[in-house]
């Protein structure tokens, strides 16, 4: 009988079997090292954009900038804790946590729970914190997509069998997420959606065929709401009402204009003094532009293509097929966010309310965020881990493994 000695105890069995062992390789310290400068850089953007305004309603200079390291050391430790937890335990989650997402995004629609602001009902009080189940809903979104599309690869090509089922329940999730009202987190839900389900193999007549018929409804959630059809006749002519509907995005413009090549100093800016609503949240890459100016803002977005870039790179190498999926959905998720964010600030979409990924103040999306990333290194960290009661599956998608 082969042993295996244990210190001075000798076993009468190995210790490990060659089903168990695992390649253990170093996580992706490139995506890491990304993802703390950007947080850092929205720490101090965070910080420059809100200063006057937190001393003038709060009475305390660095009131946000508080709340921000606070939820980015959270975030920090949760990145941490998920990058430990083996990826496929997502996948054995999926049903529950669509189940709570579901609670969740009920109970905000209830006036004696939901908090309403701004117009909206999307946050949820606890305690001296709120969160947003939306910005929840996005990673719980992609987590189930995958675990779908590892289930059904099968009969992701078929329309009835593999994509109406899937469909269906993101149709649920995008529904209760609307009636906040949120159309911005809805269109981001569905791109990462549609991107995850073509990469994963669906046929592109199926998905071409659905955004072709999401093109009336879109266009009757904009034109049926007083304040989406201000924002889309904004967004055509910005400059024709700068002073009320346009104020907004030509602040923006004018941000960024200011800032030149190399920017007029971090903290010099003049468009977070009043001007420029929203400079700490979801215009906050127009203060990079104002006070960082051009290089700032390449260097940001160089960041981001960096991100994405290296987020395939760990889907591509994942031997496992949900690992592939719930990495490529993570990365699609802050990739998507960040081109929109870019896209409003910059006048190439319509005004919504999406923060910077990391960048932007705001609890809920950047712990969402970190956790995201957390996920991805734990992908990155153990390729031969991850094992399936089916065993190790050749994908069928577009972006297998090579």
């Amino acid at each position: 009988m082969s042993q295996r000695a244990a210190g001075t105890l000798a076993l009468p069995w190995p210790t490990t079997s060659p089903r168990t062992a695992k390649k253990r390789v170093p996580m992706d310290h490139t995506l890491l090292l990304v993802t703390i400068i950007l947080a850092l850089v929205g720490l101090v953007m965070v910080f420059s954009a809100s200063a006057v305004v937190a001393g003038n309603r709060f009475h305390d200079s660095g009131y946000f900038l508080k709340r921000q390291l606070a939820w980015l050391t959270f975030g920090f430790l949760l990145l941490h804790l998920s990058s430990r937890v083996d990826y496929t335990w997502w996948k054995r989650l999926s049903i529950p946590m669509l189940g709570c997402m579901v609670l969740l995004l009920v109970m905000v629609l209830i006036p004696s729970l939901g908090v309403a602001a701004k117009g909206a009902r999307r946050w949820l009080r606890l305690g001296p914190i709120s969160i947003q189940p939306a910005e929840m809903v996005k990673l719980v979104a992609v987590v189930y997509v995958a675990a779908y599309l590892t289930k059904k690869e099968d009969r992701i090509t078929s329309f009835s069998s593999g994509l109406v089922p899937v469909l269906g329940v993101i149709g649920v999730l995008s529904g209760l997420v609307l009636l906040e009202p949120d159309l911005g987190t809805v269109v981001v839900i569905g791109l990462v959606t549609v991107g995850l389900l073509f990469l994963g193999g669906a046929q592109l007549k199926h998905l071409v065929g659905l955004g072709l018929c999401a093109v009336p409804v879109v266009l009757a959630l904009v034109l049926g709401s007083s304040y989406r059809r201000q924002r889309m006749l904004t967004f055509l002519a910005p400059w024709k009402d700068a002073s009320d509907a346009g104020f907004q995005i030509t602040q923006s413009f004018l941000a960024f204009g200011s800032g030149g090549p190399f920017g007029v100093g971090l903290g010099e800016g003049k468009q977070k003094l009043f001007f420029l609503p929203e400079a700490h949240t979801d215009f906050v890459l127009a203060l990079v532009g104002e006070e960082l100016g051009l290089v700032g803002t390449v260097s940001i977005v160089l960041l981001f293509a960096l991100f994405v870039v290296r987020g395939f790179q760990i889907a591509a190498r994942a031997r496992m097929p949900f690992g592939r999926h719930l990495a490529m959905g993570i990365t699609l998720l802050i990739g998507v966010q960040a081109l929109v964010n870019a896209g409003v600030v910059t006048g190439l979409l319509p005004t919504k309310g999406l923060t910077l990924p990391f960048v932007s103040y705001g609890g809920s999306s950047l712990i969402i965020c970190l956790i995201g990333v957390g996920i991805l290194l734990n992908i990155s960290r153990d390729r031969q881990a991850g094992r399936e009661e089916s065993g190790p599956k050749t994908g069928r998608g577009r972006f297998n493994r090579r």
